[in-house]
């Protein structure tokens, strides 16, 4: 059994480490693999590495028969995710859906059952509509992304829950929430670059800088221990799951995680306007439910657990 995992980064970088601790050789598959970045998380040596662009399909076709390719995780997204959606919709449109479309359709072709892929909880908030009393007759019903990138998510989960209906893909997709964790390398997106920049300089011992909204968060451990859980889950069922930590953090929830981390930390809660589209006051909390009955997901970091591991990570890169 041997996965391809496209696009090695803050998430893909922790699906290969938990698939080489459990003994497996996974093949990482990026435009541009930052060697260093992921030799922090794990021995560069067992794993192999491919330069390809999923939105050119035959050097994602050329990787799959190289290494007789047996399932498939599909991290890669666009650069800054919604904040480089709202800046550049071609480039994301493009990427985020013919690039999926490019590995779901490989898939199929090179007869690849499993293929997981990497959605986002932007779907649970950054919505309008669906206040059409569930008639599919009245053009308000169905809710209705406000954001381009929320929008090509939901156009992901839609071909790929297709694709799993007429052709026999076994799709799952993984609404992560924002996402933080240990990364030095280039991209992450916006929420976890602005985490990072938080604990960085408070480390620094200058004044952190938060975001004012509630958010949802995932630590990217748990993000990649629950897709490699849907790589292996007998029955993916509906096929889309919500990965978080199972809470809306307030800004002050935050704050003090961070105090607990680094005792004496300071900081101030403010969302720069540039951010703002990235992050949002979120209202609810995403359920968890179907993927801890489907999958066995229960996310192993809080937000004091994240930022303490992410704390402790940095400082030993200083060491």
């Amino acid at each position: 059994m041997t996965t391809l995992v496209i696009g090695a980064g803050l998430v893909g970088a922790q699906v290969a480490r938990i698939l080489i601790e459990a003994g497996e050789r996974p093949v990482l598959f990026d435009t541009a693999p930052q060697a260093e970045a992921l030799a922090e998380h794990f021995d560069p040596a067992k794993a192999a590495m491919e330069v390809g662009d999923i939105l050119r399909p035959l050097t994602l076709a050329a990787a799959i028969q190289r290494h007789k390719i047996t399932r498939i995780v599909h991290t890669a997204a666009n650069p800054m995710l919604t904040l480089g959606a709202q800046r550049d919709p071609y480039a994301a449109i493009n990427l985020n859906i013919m690039g999926t479309v490019n590995v779901i359709e490989a898939a199929r072709a090179f007869g690849i059952k499993r293929v997981v892929v990497s959605s986002s909880n932007v779907l649970n908030h950054f919505v309008a509509g669906g206040d059409g009393s569930n008639d599919p007759m009245r053009e308000t019903a169905f809710p209705r992304p406000t954001t381009f990138y929320a929008s090509t998510k939901q156009a992901i989960e839609s071909l790929g829950l297709n694709y799993a209906r007429w052709h026999g893909i076994e799709f799952a997709a993984m609404r992560y929430g924002a996402v933080f964790g240990p990364w030095g390398g280039a991209g992450g997106g916006g929420p976890s670059n602005v985490m990072k920049e938080a604990v960085r300089r408070a480390l620094e011992g200058e004044e952190a800088v938060l975001p004012a909204g509630a958010m949802e968060w995932v630590y990217s451990k748990d993000a990649g221990m629950g897709t490699v859980q849907a790589l292996g889950a007998k029955d993916l069922g509906f096929g889309v799951f919500n990965i978080t930590m199972g809470v809306l953090a307030k800004p002050e929830d935050m704050a003090a995680a961070l105090k607990s981390a680094i005792p004496g930390a300071k900081v101030r809660i403010e969302t720069p306007a540039a951010a703002a589209v990235s992050l949002p006051d979120m209202k609810a909390v995403s359920d968890l439910s179907l993927a801890k009955k489907t999958l066995g997901f229960a996310p192993k970091y809080g937000l004091v657990e994240g930022v303490k591991d992410l704390v402790a990570w940095m400082k030993s890169r200083k060491s």
